[in-house]
């Protein structure tokens, strides 16, 4: 019988659901000393995000492919009094990080705060139950805690995303927050004070028009840690594969994993424009408007599995990847697809066993 319960509908879960098992089995195999109001100890964070073998031979799936060092460096900026800002380029997981580190951290990865062109400073401090204000005036019960509050009273992580998408003064009032660990509430006259183990995540990336410049007071608050796109093809690679195949099971997508040739292709292809040159330097590139981030990379073979799975024989070829292809590279109908042309001529015209690619994506195009 299938299963049918409310969790197995839900579309994404949360780390801390969907890795549950893992996070229980490092939690026992535990026996470091953790900071105060963690889950667990920052040694159990780094093996839940970096992954490998547990003494008992319990193996934990890889969370970050990349630099442990950098992984250290955040974990270590938690066990501190210091706020931790994941600065990089979109794509570059910084919001998988953030939501496995308060996961991991916490137990829990929801306090979370969208940051938007429209985010108000009651959305990062307090709102107000607006019929409970008029009936009673200012009261605890009229109070609407942000996540941000819920964090400071549970001694949990709070997680900010896209923190330059928020205006500027609206930005500013995490200051005190972060520096005093102390929210005011001068309608109650008082203040929500953080418990241990309180401490805010946020991300950024300076790629995005419309992002709003951190001031230099906030900066102070948090220290920063760049995440940078993968440094080889063979460690993109790997990422891609890793996450197509969480997503599709997710998705329960009708298609065979995507062929490693297939996969290694777009992420090929997704280098070379983004660096501007191919691969072996011997030719140099324009590079199109878009990041082509290895988020775009999972997107477009997910969309092509879709295609071979619903609309073809199962099996994701040429034909299912070019739509996503010209879909994540011309973003500027006029800039992008004289970009794109190029390559297609250029480059991929003339490799041998990229024929088939080519005919498709022309064909499309």
């Amino acid at each position: 019988m299938p299963d049918t319960s409310a969790a197995s509908q839900v579309l994404r879960r949360h780390a801390e659901h969907q890795y549950a098992e893992e996070l229980a089995e490092l939690k026992r195999q535990d026996t470091r000393p953790r900071p105060e109001n963690w889950a667990m100890s920052p040694w159990a964070v780094l093996r839940y995000l970096m992954g490998g073998t547990l003494e008992n031979g319990f193996d934990v799936s890889a969370k970050y492919i990349g630099d442990e060092r950098l992984m250290e460096i955040a974990i270590a900026t938690l066990a501190t009094d210091r706020a931790l800002l994941l600065y990089g380029v979109p794509g570059t997981a910084k919001s998988w990080v953030s939501e496995h580190l308060s996961a991991a951290v916490s137990g829990d990865s929801t306090l979370l705060i969208q940051g938007t062109a429209g985010t108000g400073e009651e959305q990062l401090r307090y709102g107000w139950n607006y019929a409970q204000l008029l009936a009673n005036g200012p009261s605890e019960a009229a109070l609407v805690p942000s996540p941000l509050m819920k964090a400071m009273r549970a001694g949990k992580i709070a997680r900010i995303e896209e923190l330059t998408r928020i205006p500027a003064d609206v930005q500013d009032s995490l200051i005190t927050v972060l520096s005093e660990k102390t929210l005011p509430i001068p309608e109650l006259g008082g203040e929500v004070q953080a418990t241990r183990g309180f401490s805010v995540i946020a991300t950024a990336n300076n790629r995005d028009k419309g992002v709003n410049e951190l001031s230099a007071a906030l900066k102070r608050r948090f220290n920063t840690v760049v995440l940078p796109v993968p440094a080889s093809e063979d460690a993109e690679v790997s990422i891609v594969v890793k996450r197509v195949a969480e997503l599709g099971a997710a998705l329960q997508l009708p298609a065979e994993p995507p062929a490693l040739k297939e996969v290694r292709r777009i992420v090929q292809i997704f280098r070379e424009l983004r660096n501007g040159r191919t691969e072996d330097g011997r030719t140099q590139l324009k590079s199109p408007s878009g990041t082509l981030s290895t988020a775009e990379a999972i997107s477009v073979i997910n969309s092509g599995m879709a295609l071979a799975g619903h609309f073809g024989d199962g099996v994701m070829g040429p034909r299912d990847v070019a739509s996503g292809l010209l879909g994540a590279i011309v973003k500027d109908p006029v800039q992008d697809q004289v970009v794109w042309t190029e390559y297609l001529e250029t480059v991929v015209k003339e490799r041998a066993d990229w024929k088939d690619l080519y005919r498709a994506c022309r064909e499309q195009s």
